[in-house]
């Protein structure tokens, strides 16, 4: 059985530096060290594991299967190490705690800045680490113990965690100004199915309710491309390849005021409600809890 002690930071960070560069000398030559003492310590971590790590070729090394999956976990194993040297630097000058949130794209770009600075202007001394994530991997985050607080999609079970009315959204299609629909103001989805969209990759919660309102529709959700941000769809739909739904409040007005528009959805289905979840309320540490109060006695404006 492999003994946990015998893996060292350093050998770790040289180990990722080697599968990264692809090359033994490359890696001694990031790592200013010798050759001899970079191959010294592969070939020890290689003893350690009892598994072969790379696969030599004249012109390099690729990582085997073991090696690969020791590279996923060094990664981890470094990032939870950096994350601790980090968080307890910010301890010694006087921060006061860290809180850990999730939250998916629709609530990072349309709500939290101006929450999360609210509630930093009166508790200066925390630090909030902010990952934005689809809502399945909030909510299970959120599971695990891996955030303190997500926000996540109405339409994503939520099994396991207690979950609160965080804020409501309306949703809009986007159109370039000589589009055949930029004449409405308002229009029902299943008007827009005859036309090519751009929408968010797969995972979305977003593009989930459009496909599941496109089936009940009975029609073909047509996505020419997809992409990974509101931005990204918005620049797509300014180079005119085709139409997108987005929530109201992440349309750039620059945008608006370049002649695209902005058109409300009918369906019911376009207001939709992003809850703010957490494992146990009363399992918070303090300075979460103060968050998770913030958030939850904003005001609830409704679009």
């Amino acid at each position: 059985m492999i003994n946990p002690t015998h893996f060292d930071l350093q050998t770790l960070r040289l180990f990722l530096l080697v599968a990264d560069q692809g090359s033994l000398t490359k890696a001694a030559e990031r790592g200013h060290l010798t050759l001899s003492a970079v191959s010294k310590r592969v070939a020890e971590l290689e003893r350690a594991t009892d598994c072969a790590l790379f696969v030599r070729h004249p012109r390099g090394l690729t990582p085997t299967a073991a090696g690969a999956e020791l590279v996923r976990h060094a990664r981890d194993v470094l990032l939870s190490v950096d994350r601790m040297a980090g968080h307890m630097s910010d301890y010694a000058i006087g921060v006061r705690g860290h809180i850990r949130i999730w939250a998916n794209t629709s609530a990072v770009v349309q709500f939290l800045p101006g929450d999360l600075a609210a509630f930093l202007d009166t508790h200066a001394g925390i630090r909030i680490s902010l990952e934005e994530r689809l809502s399945e991997a909030v909510i299970d985050a959120v599971d695990r113990g891996e955030a303190d607080l997500g926000i996540f999609a109405d339409n994503v079970p939520a099994q396991g965690i207690e979950k609160y009315f965080y804020r409501q959204d309306r949703l809009v299609v986007l159109v370039p100004p000589d589009h055949p629909l930029a004449e409405h103001d308002e229009i029902d989805f299943d008007a827009t199915l005859d036309y090519d969209f751009v929408g968010l990759n797969q995972g979305s919660s977003l593009l989930r309710r459009m496909r599941d309102a496109a089936l009940a529709a009975e029609r073909v959700l047509k996505l020419r491309i997809q992409v990974a941000s509101f931005d990204a769809i918005c620049r797509m739909i300014e180079a005119r390849l085709g139409i997108g739904v987005l929530p109201q409040a992440a349309v750039r007005q620059e945008l608006l005021g370049a002649g695209l528009r902005a058109i409300r959805l009918r369906d019911a289905w376009a207001r939709r409600t992003l809850w703010l979840g957490v494992k146990r309320a009363t399992g918070l540490l303090p300075e979460a809890y103060k968050l998770f109060e913030h958030l939850q006695h904003l005001p609830k404006d409704t679009p």
